[in-house]
């Protein structure tokens, strides 16, 4: 088994060996330490000889070296003692092993941690990156991310943090925080905030397998229902999203005929399902928005006005000026640049250091024949942006 082969299977197992195991210890950190130590003892000897069991053998590992390191701890004895009163070696692979999943990824998302720690802890123990590839997607230094691993790791503790799904009364505030979280690790995948790379195609593609994971779990829960439909949406338009030299093209013209009708259409089957239960969120209103660009012919022929009326909805749910910034955009089209315009005046104290707020206000002002404005604002966008491919759609248009 090569390397490759190897990471596949890691990636596929490592999620549910650390849930499982983070249950029976309460410690999400030192089960996911373990499974990754699990993982360097499998890249030393699974080069010629794989085990027939790959997974069976990475979790009585992992169970071994998480032993191993709390007979090194002062403070183990207790957890060591619960993980030698279950059964050697192998783990759930029932609806135990699936709630043991769930309760993992809703204690990453804790309300003790910071958003950036739930994003990592999530990104270490539940979709099994390293900390390394962690400290790349946030463009820290790996000596840092391990710190900041580790002080999320102590906080949890701190706080009591359980491992199983949280009651019933709970569910939705925590759930809300885990799908924020899923959201925006997929958000810097796919367009990064900084950094040299474009898009980050790992982060978002770690996103929608969790977001799907979320789904298998929790398959009736609307609100997980909408984020999956809005991530397939989006992921359905990423072949087109950069041309032949990285450059970034815009929604209005990108190749519709090269878009992936096959997610559409699960992602569209997924939000009907969401809206037949009549239980609206923010996730299915996005959807909703996206599916209309993904059935419109062409950008100029998008149901513009519907569109307008989901930010109205979206607006009421989750009160942002930058939805009401997404608002003004569709209605440009509907009535005009200078109402479009006039609706994104107000928002300028607000999101004065928001790049597309710029962006945006610089397209309504060439429309209008204002162009010393517009370039005004262009230049101002420009500086603002972080992200390589914006920063070179952004002094092309400035260079006509």
């Amino acid at each position: 088994m090569d390397k490759a082969q190897l990471e596949r299977v890691y990636r596929a197992e490592a999620p549910r060996i650390t849930a499982a195991l983070a249950a029976r210890i309460g410690d999400v950190g030192l089960a996911a330490d373990a499974v990754q130590d699990a993982f360097v003892e499998a890249l030393e000897h699974w080069q010629d000889a794989p085990p027939p069991n790959p997974g069976g053998w990475l979790a009585t590992t992992a169970r071994r070296k998480a032993i191993d390191r709390l007979r090194r701890a002062r403070a183990g004895q207790e957890k060591l003692a619960l993980l030698a009163a279950t059964a050697t070696g192998t783990f759930p692979e029932t609806e135990a092993a699936d709630d043991d999943l769930l309760g993992m990824i809703f204690a990453c998302c804790h309300p003790a941690l910071p958003r950036e720690s739930q994003i990592a802890l999530t990104l270490r123990a539940v979709c099994g990156l390293t900390t390394a590839e962690i400290a790349a997607a946030f463009l820290a230094a790996e000596p840092a991310m391990t710190q900041r691993l580790l002080r999320a790791r102590k906080a949890l503790r701190a706080a009591g943090a359980d491992m199983r799904i949280p009651d019933p009364d709970q569910l939705a505030d925590r759930l809300a925080e885990v799908l924020a979280v899923v959201y925006l690790v997929f958000n810097e995948g796919y367009l990064a905030s900084a950094g040299r790379q474009p898009a980050r195609r790992d982060l978002a593609a770690q996103a929608v397998a969790l977001t799907r994971l979320l789904h298998r779990l929790m398959p009736r829960e609307p609100e997980v229902l909408g984020l999956l439909a809005l991530l397939l949406l989006h992921e359905s338009r990423a072949a087109t999203r950069f041309d032949g030299w990285g450059r970034l093209v815009r929604l209005a013209d990108q190749d519709r005929t090269r878009w992936n009708r096959a997610l559409i259409a699960e992602a569209t089957g997924l939000l009907d399902r969401a809206l037949t239960q009549r239980a609206s969120g923010p996730y299915q209103v996005q959807a909703a928005i996206a599916a209309l660009h993904a059935e419109a012919p062409d950008y100029e022929h998008t149901d513009w006005r519907q569109i307008r009326i989901l930010y109205d909805r979206l607006q009421e749910l989750t009160p942002s000026p930058v939805v009401l910034l997404n608002r003004a955009v569709a209605t440009r089209y509907v009535v005009g640049p200078e109402a479009a315009l006039a609706e994104i005046t107000p928002l300028a104290a607000e999101l004065d250091g928001y790049r597309l707020f710029h962006a945006l206000r610089a397209g309504l002002l060439t429309g209008l024949g204002r162009d010393d404005e517009a370039r005004e604002a262009s230049e101002r966008a420009l500086a603002l942006a972080g992200n390589p491919a914006e920063r070179e759609l952004l002094a092309r248009r400035l260079s006509f």
